[in-house]
């Protein structure tokens, strides 16, 4: 393709025993430097003692307070671990730091100071009641009477928060669209809305979409795939390490099978939801922390309880205040065998005790069959009382619509919301709705909240400053995007390559098909480990395949040829093409650009020029 655009890259910070690391090794936050923090700087610096104005608290604290930038290797922070006068060197009236140990801060600065994500030495909210709190709602807001509208209302006006303008009705109609099924809203459909003068169009518009069982199936599959590490082909497949999950989770899907149904059956399973708690059997010798058991553990842990078990899997966790007993009592319920505990892969002698992480809610008989186990565990994390269980996927479904979660990172529910009362609610009304997602996709949908125009977010901004003023721009997933190509240029593949579904006679979607290089580059994962949100940032190589990549031109290679075959004028083309991608009519200016674009007698590669432009519009790739 010609004239094409060169991409802004935005660089992403890559985030065993204490040991030396060279600057050109990857640093590891949780295992190489945390612990020289706890150690040398949290007892004058964190946690609510902040000498000298210096708060280690967080990665941003850390920034603001000057001491240290990223990569700066004259930076105060590393000055004054070396320096040899008493008065001066950190930390005061100790000891100074040894030369292995000086060296691996060294590397951390040098490489951006990579955190593990959520991780506060300050008190979090890791003491919010396991049980969910009754909320009373404020009274009524402004905005009406929705519970949303008026918990966000009072958060808003306590924040001194201007409440934000409505989204226009167009915009509105494509974010519901690919937000509850993942598409781009026909021409048609915009038009009848668009004459629809209800005063519940918006209502009704939410209600149809989900009513669409196969849209919304296909759609949230790439949710759950993710969540799930569910796949079609990879790791473990060829030799019976590994098993789909995919009719299961489809049908669980398309029937809106309730959640804490859904979960039982994975946890307690039958023969076709058991993929998951199989996790895979990895080829070789692994680490200890890395066998089946102990992946059912972190997997567990991590998607129904926002828990790291991964750091606790191989010791006491630095992050938190999970034991490598929590982890392994986990990983004790699916174990056929005793399970001996290993601490950093050297076995303890010490045999693992089947148990939940939260035995306030009940005992685990570890002398029960393994099957019976998962039975009373599936009942266990499940139980109404279990609140950590209904916030976890009320908080990614809020992230998934909003663009960030009530409590972020996702993966870190020890952490502080930014509306402890508006998680509880619609963790509560889950709850009450007996646990219906799709009322939980509702009532989020048919918000005020949901419906204000969207606002941009860095994703690296402070979380312990972050107020909430609306939803955030979010990025076509590499589904959505495969999708929106495909029904662009009429092309896409055919039902051979479909791996579930009873679709009848509807296109194919991404979310079904063997992910190929272009998919893989725009963000959907392999699926080996659990993925619950995808990267915000570009990378170089989206950027690559987006500019001048195989795959994405002969995709539009093939939808220009089929374009030109239909012997439209270009007029005609444009306005369909942006009806089709943007959800609206080009206006006069754009017309004619495009038009002259694509030539009086257009050619296949003009017109996949022309496609391309419009494809790599913020406003096409852009959920506002």
């Amino acid at each position: 393709m010609q004239n094409r655009i060169v991409f802004s890259l935005i660089s992403l910070i890559v985030c065993g025993p204490l040991q030396v690391i060279a600057a050109d090794e990857a640093v590891d936050f949780s295992h190489d430097v945390l612990p020289l923090l706890k150690k040398h700087c949290a007892s004058c610096h964190a946690a609510g003692t902040y000498k000298g104005d210096l708060s280690i608290d967080t990665r941003e604290s850390l920034l603001r307070s000057g001491t240290v930038t990223a990569g700066d290797l004259e930076s105060e922070f590393l000055v004054r671990l070396n320096s040899e006068d008493n008065d001066t060197r950190m930390p005061f009236g100790k000891p100074a730091l040894a030369p292995a140990e000086i060296e691996t801060l060294t590397a951390w600065v040098q490489q951006g100071l990579p955190w593990q994500e959520g991780f506060s030495f300050a008190e979090t909210s890791a003491k919010r009641p396991l049980q969910l709190q009754e909320i009373e709602l404020p009274t009524s807001a402004d905005w009406g009477d929705h519970p949303i509208d008026r918990l966000v209302g009072s958060y808003w006006q306590e924040q001194g928060v201007e409440r934000p303008e409505r989204v226009s009705e167009r915009r509105f109609v494509r974010r519901a669209y690919l937000d509850l099924v993942g598409e781009l809203p026909d021409p048609a459909v915009m038009q009848t809305h668009l004459g629809d003068e209800g005063t519940d169009r918006r209502e009704r518009l939410i209600d149809a979409l989900l009513a669409d069982e196969v849209g919304y199936a296909e759609h949230w599959l790439t949710f759950w795939n993710d969540l799930l590490r569910n796949d079609y082909v990879g790791t473990g497949f060829i030799d019976g390490g590994r098993k789909q999950i995919t009719d299961w989770l489809y049908r669980s899907l398309r029937d809106n099978k309730p959640y804490d149904q859904f979960v039982r059956e994975l946890i307690s399973p039958t023969g076709d939801s058991e993929g998951f708690i199989r996790g895979i059997r990895w080829r070789g010798r692994v680490n200890a922390s890395q066998i089946r058991e102990l992946q059912f553990s972190q997997n567990v842990g991590q998607v129904f309880l926002g828990i790291n078990l991964k750091c606790a899997s191989c010791h006491d966790s630095f992050i938190d205040s999970l034991k490598l007993t929590d982890a392994y009592g986990l990983a004790a319920v699916i174990a056929d065998q005793p399970l001996e505990i290993h601490r950093c892969d050297q076995p303890t002698g010490e045999v693992a005790k089947a148990q939940f992480v939260y035995p306030e809610l009940g005992e685990l008989n570890p002398e029960l069959p393994r099957d019976e186990r998962l039975q009373q565990l599936a009942e266990l994390l499940t139980k109404e009382e279990n609140g950590r269980f209904s916030r976890t996927i009320v908080n990614r479904i809020w992230q998934r619509m909003m663009g960030r979660g009530i409590v972020h990172p996702v993966d870190v529910m020890a952490g502080d919301a930014w509306s402890p009362e508006l998680l509880d609610y619609l963790a509560r009304d889950l709850v009450d709705q007996e646990y219906d997602l799709k009322a939980l996709i509702r009532l989020i949908a048919t918000s005020q909240v949901y419906a204000a125009k969207a606002t941009s977010w860095n994703p690296v901004e402070d979380v312990e400053e972050y107020v909430f003023v609306g939803p955030h721009v979010k990025r076509m997933s590499a589904e959505q995007f495969m999708d929106a190509i495909w029904k662009i240029t009429g092309t896409g593949p055919n039902d051979s390559a479909v791996k579930t579904g009873e679709r009848g006679d509807r296109p194919v979607r991404a979310s079904l098909v063997i992910s190929d290089p272009l998919m893989r580059s725009l963000g959907r994962p392999n699926r080996e480990q659990v993925v619950t949100t995808r990267p915000d940032s570009l990378t170089t190589l989206q950027a690559l395949d987006l500019s001048n990549g195989e795959r994405l031109s002969q995709m539009l290679a093939n939808g220009a040829a089929k374009l030109v075959g239909g012997k439209v004028s270009p007029d005609e083309m444009v306005q369909t093409s942006f009806q089709l991608a943007l959800s609206r009519p080009p206006s006069g200016d754009e017309l004619q650009l495009s038009s002259s674009l694509i030539g009086e007698d257009p050619s296949q590669e003009s017109v996949s020029d022309y496609l391309w432009v419009l494809l790599m519009l913020p406003e096409f790739q852009l959920i506002r």
